[in-house]
This record gives C-alpha cells, sequence and structure tokens, in this order.
C-alpha cells in the first residue's frame, strides 16, 4: 500500500431511480474506503446527472454542461468503482449513458464492482458490465462486492446486519483495484497506452 501517494479513486453510484437502494450501500461502501489510506475517493452520483441516451458528435450545452459534472472527475481517476443494481437481468440505462458518453477517460484503468439485488445479487449486471468496459479498454477485476436480497442485509441504520462477508470481499477487491491502478498507472508514465 502506497499511502504518500493515493490514488484517486472515483466511486460511481449507477441507480437514479426513485427510491432506489443505491445510497445504503454507497454509504456502507464509502465507510469501506474510508479506512484505507491508498485510495482517496470522489462518489459521481448518476441521481444527479442527466446524460442522454442519444449519443451526438456536438453535444447540445445543456449536454455539454451534465457532462462537465462528470467528464472532469471520470478524467482524473486512477480507478473507478462501479456501483450498480440489476434491472432486468442488466445494468441501469444511466449507467450505459455515462459510459458511452465518455471513452479516452475509461482506458487503461482498472474497474470494480459493488452489486446489489434480488436473488442474484446484480451479478448477472456486473457480467455484462465487463464486456461494456473491455470495449472501452479497461480492465476489470475478478473479485466484486454482491448483495443477494440486498434490502434484507441491511438494518435500518445502513449497516449489513453481518459484515464480516461484505468487508472481506469490499477489501480484496480494493486491494486488486489497487494493484492494477498502480501497474497502469506506472506503465503509462514509461509509455502511452495504445489504445
Amino acid at each position: 500500500m502506497d499511502i504518500t501517494n493515493p490514488l484517486r479513486l472515483a466511486v460511481i453510484v449507477a441507480s437514479n431511480r426513485e427510491g432506489r437502494f443505491g445510497p445504503v450501500v454507497a454509504d456502507w461502501f464509502a465507510g469501506s474506503t474510508a479506512e484505507r489510506d491508498d485510495f482517496t475517493t470522489q462518489v459521481v452520483d448518476l441521481a444527479d446527472v442527466d446524460l442522454p441516451t442519444a449519443l451526438s458528435h456536438s453535444p447540445s450545452p445543456a449536454v455539454r454542461a451534465e457532462l462537465a459534472k462528470v467528464s472532469p472527475v471520470l478524467a482524473d481517476a486512477d480507478a473507478f468503482v462501479v456501483l450498480t443494481p440489476e434491472y432486468n437481468h442488466s445494468f441501469p440505462a444511466a449507467l450505459k449513458s455515462l459510459i458511452d458518453w465518455h471513452f479516452s477517460e475509461w482506458q487503461a484503468k482498472p474497474v470494480g464492482f459493488v452489486s446489489y439485488g434480488g436473488i442474484s445479487g446484480g451479478l448477472r449486471a456486473v457480467e455484462q458490465l465487463r464486456q461494456v468496459f473491455a470495449e472501452m479498454h479497461a480492465v476489470t477485476v475478478r473479485d466484486t462486492v454482491s448483495f443477494h436480497m440486498a434490502h434484507g442485509r441491511f438494518d435500518e441504520d445502513g449497516t449489513p446486519k453481518d459484515p464480516t462477508g461484505p468487508d472481506t470481499a469490499a477489501k480484496t477487491m480494493l486491494d486488486q483495484l489497487g494493484w492494477w491502478a498502480r501497474a497502469l498507472k506506472d506503465a503509462k508514465s514509461t509509455r502511452p497506452y495504445a489504445g
């Protein structure tokens, strides 16, 4: 762990639905990253961003204003964690829109996943996101954090009822993410990525 030069981690809260459960999981995960000295964390909450799904080579002023909320954070990040629910065996449209409006911001950077949902815990969304991020030239880490039947896994105060499994999974995922982020950052400092 290099605490003298912490990595910049962007945590993307992918759900923008009213009444979403994402903030509960995001608050818990923020506690996991706060305990680490090797990351500084910035949250990108897609409920605060309104990107259209139709892409354009010359975005309107309104779209440029929305991009200005997130593009600099993504560009500056050394690594990402995508915190996603599973909607209809996939991931939210707002997340796909965010991914599609960017390209170089993702290149040669690692992505970790925290997912939640019903019986699958959001893992089907994660598997689809691995394919999407591969197309963006990003590297996804193997281990994830997932909450199956998520609403029943947290107390009313937003803490996991049994924190052992999630805490261990978060540490493993963040350790892998940190390793990849340092390896890729060091590689890019000696030669540009050939994307």
